[in-house]
């Protein structure tokens, strides 16, 4: 079965390596939501753009996360989530998992396989403000 053209998100070469592809997903009418994608060994995974440690604080601030060593760096905490498993690693957060969302790779393309949510668009939410992005509490 051919996969949905209205949940492709990206061609699997948008995904970057070494750091996160944001885009923007809706669950049912809620309000959106944002969401990262990561390369793996084994294709892409997909997570909700929120640390555990404060789910008001995202990984990815609109220029991709960190990553460090196959593991997303919350630079506001230092807390790291491996990319494949979502669980974290080290930080304040240690023994928590990101919130999973169904991404697959069919055919060099990037497909939103998670029936909770929809595909609203690449890139962050825009919620209008034009002021600076947090600053990192957190050095390398």
């Amino acid at each position: 079965m051919a996969p949905d053209p209205d949940r492709r998100i990206a061609p699997l070469d948008a995904v970057p390596a070494d750091t996160t592809y944001l885009v923007t997903l809706r669950n049912g009418d809620d309000d959106p939501r944002e969401a990262v994608l990561v390369r793996t060994d084994d294709g892409v995974a997909g997570w909700l753009n929120y640390c555990r440690h404060l789910l008001d604080v995202r990984l990815d601030k609109g220029s991709g996360a960190p990553m460090r060593d196959g593991e997303l760096v919350c630079a506001n905490h230092g807390a790291y989530f491996e990319a494949d498993t979502g669980y974290c690693t080290f930080g304040p957060c240690e023994g928590a998992t990101l919130e999973p969302v169904d991404v697959s790779v069919v055919d060099g393309d990037v497909y939103l396989t998670d029936d909770d949510y929809a595909f609203v668009e690449t890139g962050g939410i825009d919620d209008g403000s034009a002021g600076p992005s947090p600053t990192s509490n957190f050095e390398f």
